[in-house]
């Protein structure tokens, strides 16, 4: 069946011509979509960052695609697609290494050489930020930076072995790395913040330099990559090694930074985050689109053999067919959302609020929400695919394992999902930076947006309003937020559904037709898994599930004649086939 029309130009988006997307399919081809079987660990590894190499080389420049977040964001979507482990690799090398270089190294001469290396593809990029024995330790890394006066040289140190620099992708004893590391900045025995260092931590030949101690992690099959642990020993590095972002030593010996101190330069260096959760969304969205699509390979044609009706489709059962259109409405509602973030680049005017727990919040408040809000729903839809695939989901292929991998990785990864609810949470309850949203009045349809805004105001002010009185009353320390954790992350969670409805009602308006009972489909399933939080909140009433479930069923069966067209829209390359394709073909 072919693609509806309207809804393809929708999943493509307005912002890449045709030349771009061609570009960026040879960068990523077909064969990159699978492994050989019975590959070691290390050359899996090793083949990964070969893949990487030969993507570098043939996508536009890395300069190019660090200024166009739709190009980047497309490259790394399928690499995704491809291979999670790809993907990792890839976010690491553009903006996680090269983006600082570019943004806070702007005019060193210090950084060229990585910089080449880096561009050329003859080395890989690396991120040294978590430490491996204390939680929220981008916060204050233990990692420090001395300035030697006598030799122009900075020392970076990891103290002991809990300020070892863990997960990071170096152990592949072969692979050249260059290392973005994060230390803390101590200079007249003051924390003067945190600052990003280039470090060439493997050469030519995979050697670390000196004063570099790599420990390789254990084998994992979650997301294939190279993890190690990484020491700093008294390692000595070029002046312009340190990215300094206008900071410098005054003729008095003293740092001036124009970041205004220890804490907003924190922020100014995590500032690199907000190209990492575009493209994470963009990730997001198509390994769900490639999840849905396998599902519906798996389901179509496929009959069952139980006895109430020997020899009836599977999907005319209805749990499979709500599992079939539900995941397919949770790709085009997440694809909607990586639309809007990959649309809404620029920086906001002023810091965002204060943050008690990680960062995040205060480089960019809604951003890094959406982040955790796609996180989570694509796990959700990806593991409900994995299931409703059978065994052949999970044995036939790994391609729904290593998306639930990626998934749950990136839950962690790119800014804790937990620690984001929380800040976010306190600027509600402090109404720092945050306004409660309108209410509106709802439509009698359930599937009407207006009702969808209705249920998602009123429960994220409920929620907010009973937040900030009970922990205004007990004080607003420590002991008055840990005994309301669990409210605080229904109370961001409700935000961030409120959010990402917003923007699905917006596209309900500007995207095309079949879009609609699509996204209404994936807000009636949003509303049956929040219906804990809606009943307990009075915004849902005893009885109105059933009113949702039979909507529900009415849209599945709207729907179901269109599901192939709706996943040849996703436009997946051939090798993203159904789980026992191997069997089937031989």
């Amino acid at each position: 069946m072919g693609p509806d029309p309207d809804l393809l130009r929708f999943v493509r988006g307005p912002a890449l011509d045709a030349k771009t997307r061609a570009r960026l399919e040879e960068a990523v081809p077909g064969a990159f979509f699978a492994y050989p079987d019975g590959l070691t660990p290390r050359e899996h590894q090793a083949l990964t960052y070969e893949r990487l190499r030969a993507a570098g080389l043939a996508a536009p420049p890395a300069a190019e695609l660090l200024d166009d977040p739709a190009a980047l964001c497309a490259l790394l979507a399928r690499a995704a697609t491809a291979d999670p482990a790809l993907f990792h690799v890839m976010l690491l090398h553009y903006p996680l290494v090269l983006g600082p270089i570019l943004r806070f190294g702007a005019g060193q001469e210090g950084p060229r050489r990585a910089r080449e290396d880096m561009e050329s593809m003859a080395s890989f990029g690396t991120l040294l930020m978590t430490e491996a024995g204390r939680s929220n330790s981008h916060l204050s890394p233990r990692t420090t930076a001395r300035l030697d006066a006598a030799t122009g040289e900075f020392v970076l140190s990891t103290p002991d072995a809990a300020a070892a620099k863990f997960p990071t992708s170096t152990a592949h004893p072969l692979i050249p790395k260059t290392a973005a590391v994060y230390a803390t900045l101590v200079h007249q025995e003051r924390e003067q913040g945190v600052f990003v260092f280039v470090v060439p931590l493997r050469g030519p030949d995979g050697a670390p330099p000196p004063g570099v101690r790599i420990v390789p992690a254990p084998d994992t099959t979650g997301l294939q990559v190279d993890y190690a642990a990484v020491r700093l020993d008294e390692l000595r590095v070029p002046f312009e090694s340190w990215l300094r972002d206008g900071a410098r030593f005054g003729s008095d010996g003293a740092l001036h930074d124009p970041a205004g101190g220890p804490a907003q330069r924190l922020t100014r260096s995590m500032g690199i985050a907000p190209p990492v959760w575009r493209a994470v969304i963009s990730a997001m969205a198509a390994v769900t689109r490639a999840s849905a699509a396998i599902l519906l390979d798996h389901s179509s044609g496929r009959v069952t053999l139980g006895r109430l009706s020997p020899l009836r489709p599977l999907t005319d059962y209805r749990n499979q067919r709500e599992a079939v259109m539900g995941s397919l409405a949770s790709a085009c509602a997440l694809t909607a959302v990586a639309a809007h973030v990959i649309g809404r680049v620029a920086a906001p005017d002023e810091p965002g609020p204060a943050t008690a727990w990680a960062p995040w919040s205060a480089v960019d408040r809604d951003l890094a929400l959406l982040k955790a809000a796609t996180t989570i729903q694509a796990q959700e839809t990806v593991s409900l695919c994995r299931v409703h695939a059978g065994a052949p989901g999970f044995t036939g292929t790994d391609r729904l394992n290593a998306y639930r991998g990626l998934t749950h990785a990136y839950m962690n990864a790119g800014g804790d999902n937990e620690l984001i609810l929380f800040d976010t949470a306190r600027a509600m309850a402090d109404l720092d930076r945050y306004e409660p949203p309108e209410p509106i009045a709802p439509d009698a349809d359930l599937a009407s947006p207006r009702t969808w805004l209705h249920l998602a105001r009123a429960c994220e002010r409920r929620l907010r309003d009973r937040l900030a009185e009970r922990v205004h009353a007990a004080g607003g320390d420590f002991d008055a937020w840990n005994a309301e954790l669990t409210l605080a992350a229904r109370t961001a969670t409700a935000c961030a559904d409120r959010i990402v409805l917003e923007i699905l009602a917006d596209a309900c308006q500007s995207g095309p037709a079949v879009l609609r009972p699509l996204l209404a489909l994936h807000a009636l399933n949003w509303m049956d898994r929040a219906a804990g939080t809606l009943l307990n909140e009075g915004v849902l009433a005893p009885g109105d599930l059933d009113r949702v479930w039979r909507r529900r069923g009415e849209l599945c069966d709207e729907l179901a004649p269109a599901a192939g067209s709706i996943a040849a829209a996703f436009e997946l390359p051939e090798e993203v086939v159904a789980p026992a394709s191997f069997v089937l073909d031989h």
